[in-house]
């Protein structure tokens, strides 16, 4: 699976996603750091909405968001 959607509206779902979850993204990326060690992008996306009753949209925000922070590190 690949994001769906603009990196305008990424951007967008990112923000919103510490008031729409309670949580804020370094707090999401422990949980999936945590969670099972699932490599395919759907497969994280999809555990997150399942296991923590997220939308398809913040959890996909939240993957994508954290793949791209891997990637920034890896590059650096």
């Amino acid at each position: 699976m690949t994001l769906h959607h603009s990196e305008e509206t990424h951007q967008l779902l990112v923000e919103r996603v510490p008031e729409a979850t309670g949580k804020p993204m370094k707090e999401w990326f422990a949980v999936v750091e945590e969670g099972p060690s699932f490599t395919r992008f759907d497969d994280r996306v999809n555990w997150l909405r399942d296991e923590h009753e997220l939308s398809h949209g913040y959890a996909t925000a939240i993957i994508h968001e954290m793949d791209k922070t891997k990637a920034a590190r890896r590059v650096q």
